[in-house]
C-alpha cells in the first residue's frame, strides 16, 4: 500500500527535492497535498505533474489565482487557503508521512499538529524545535508521532548514534556538527559592511533559499542546528561541538566514550537524507551522485572564527537561558535576516539585531504554544525596533 505525503513547503529547495525522489518511488508514495505561500507557477506546476487531493496557498490571493487555473486545466485539485489550512492537511487521517520544508517560525503551528495526529514527520523546518523546544517535543510523545531529521547534518548524526536511544547517554561523548564556512569562511571581516545580499546568497556547496543562505553566510544556520540538535538527540549544550569542514563531504559525526567517531559521508545533495527520511529503516535510491573517493579534494577541518561568526555562540547562550530564549534568537534573526536582505540593514549588523533582541529579555513562563507564539512576536517587536535604530545611523 503506497504512503500518502503531505509536503508544507512544496515549493522551496526542500519541497522540490522531496518531489524528485518522490518521482524516482511512484510505486511507494502518493502526494496528498502540497502547500506554498506565493509560488503560484511552480505549485501549478507540481499539481498538474502529482495530483495531489489538496494544495494550500497562505496568501487568499495566490489561492484563488492557483484554484482558477487548476480549473481551467482540469484537474481535480482543490485548493484551501491560509494557515489552518497547513494544520489539516498535516493532520489528516489519510496521510502517514509530512515533510515539514516551511521557513522559519510560520512552519511551527503545522509542524505540532502533525506531531499531534502521530505522522511520521519529516522535520526540515528546524524553526519547529528551535521555537518550540519541550512545547513540541511533548507534543511528539503524546501523539506518538515518529520524528526523523532532514537537515545533512542532523541526518548524519542519526545514522551515526546507536539504534537504540536510551543507550546514547552511556556511549556517546559529543557529536559535531560540521558546517561548511559558507561564502565568506576567507573573506576580511572588516570587509562585512560591504557585503550584498547577492553575494550572502552565494553558497559555495549548497543550492537552497535565500533565507537559509544568509544564515549559512552569518553561521546563525549552524546556532540553529545546534540548538535544534540539544533536542533532537537529549544531548547537554556541552555535548555539542561545531567544526569548519569546507568541502561538505563529512556531514556530521558522533564521537563515543571509547574515542571511536562515526561519520556519515556523501556528495551535497539534500535528497541523500530526505530519501532516507522516506524510506526509514530502509534505504532507497536517491538520485543523488555517489561520492568517488579517487577524485575527492584533500578534506579540511577549522575551528570556527567567533569574530568571523559572532552569532555562532548565542547558541549555547539562550540554551542556558530561561524557557522561550530559543524563540527570542530565531525571531530576531528572521528580522534580521529580511531587513538585510531588503537593504535596511548591512550584513556586519545582522549580529547586532540579534544581539540587542536579546539583551535584557525577561521571558515569561513557557507551557503552551501560545506563549511562544507571544514570545516571538514580542521579540520581532523588539527587533524591528533595532532595525529602525540601526537602519537610522
Amino acid at each position: 500500500m503506497k504512503q500518502q505525503i503531505t509536503i508544507l513547503g512544496s515549493t522551496g529547495s526542500i519541497g522540490v527535492n522531496t518531489l524528485d525522489v518522490v518521482a524516482r518511488h511512484r510505486q511507494r508514495f502518493d502526494v496528498f497535498a502540497l502547500s506554498a505561500a506565493t509560488r503560484v507557477d511552480l505549485l501549478l506546476e507540481q499539481c498538474l505533474r502529482f495530483e495531489p487531493v489538496h494544495a494550500v496557498m497562505t496568501q487568499a490571493a495566490a489561492a484563488a489565482e492557483l484554484a482558477d487555473r487548476l480549473k481551467q486545466a482540469g484537474s481535480r485539485t482543490r485548493v484551501l487557503a491560509g494557515a489552518d489550512a497547513l494544520e489539516r492537511i498535516a493532520q489528516d487521517e489519510r496521510v502517514q508521512v509530512v515533510m515539514a520544508a516551511i521557513v522559519g517560525a510560520a512552519g511551527l503551528p503545522a509542524c505540532l499538529a502533525a506531531a499531534r495526529a502521530g505522522k511520521r514527520l519529516l522535520l526540515a523546518n528546524k524553526e519547529a524545535l528551535v521555537v518550540g523546544g519541550e512545547v513540541f517535543l511533548q507534543a511528539v510523545r503524546q501523539g506518538g508521532a515518529r520524528l526523523l531529521p532532514i537537515d545533512s547534518e542532523h541526518s548524519a548524526i542519526f545514522q551515526s548514534l546507536p539504534e537504540d536511544p536510551a543507550s546514547w547517554p552511556e556511549r556517546v561523548e559529543k557529536i559535531i556538527l560540521t558546517a561548511s564556512g559558507g561564502p565568506f569562511l576567507e573573506r576580511d571581516p572588516a570587509s562585512f559592511h560591504q557585503v550584498t545580499p547577492e553575494q550572502a546568497c552565494k553558497h559555495p556547496n549548497w543550492v537552497m533559499g535565500r533565507k537559509i543562505s544568509v544564515d549559512s553566510a552569518t553561521m546563525m544556520n549552524k546556532a540553529l542546528e545546534v540548538i535544534e540538535a540539544r533536542y533532537l538527540f537529549g544531548m547537554r549544550p556541552d555535548q555539542i561541538e561545531v567544526v569548519i569542514h569546507p568541502q561538505s563531504i563529512i556531514h556530521s559525526l558522533v564521537q563515543y566514550r571509547d574515542t571511536s567517531v562515526v561519520a556519515q559521508l556523501g556528495t551535497p545533495d539534500m535528497r541523500v537524507p530526505i530519501a532516507y527520511g522516506l524510506s526509514w529503516p530502509e534505504r532507497v535510491e536517491s538520485g543523488a551522485r555517489p561520492l568517488d573517493f579517487k577524485a575527492l579534494p584533500t578534506m579540511t577541518f577549522l575551528a570556527p572564527d567567533a569574530r568571523r561568526f559572532p552569532g555562532l555562540a548565542l547558541a549555547w547562550e539562550v540554551l542556558a537561558g530561561p524557557a522561550g530564549s530559543t524563540a527570542v534568537l530565531n525571531a530576531a534573526n528572521e528580522v534580521a535576516v529580511q531587513a538585510f536582505l531588503d537593504g535596511a540593514i548591512g550584513f556586519d549588523q545582522i549580529h547586532q539585531v540579534n544581539r540587542g533582541t536579546l539583551d535584557g529579555w525577561s521571558a515569561p513562563v513557557v507551557t503552551a504554544l501560545e506563549d511562544l507564539l507571544a514570545i516571538d512576536q514580542q521579540a520581532r517587536v523588539r527587533a524591528a525596533d533595532w532595525v529602525r535604530r540601526l537602519g537610522a545611523r
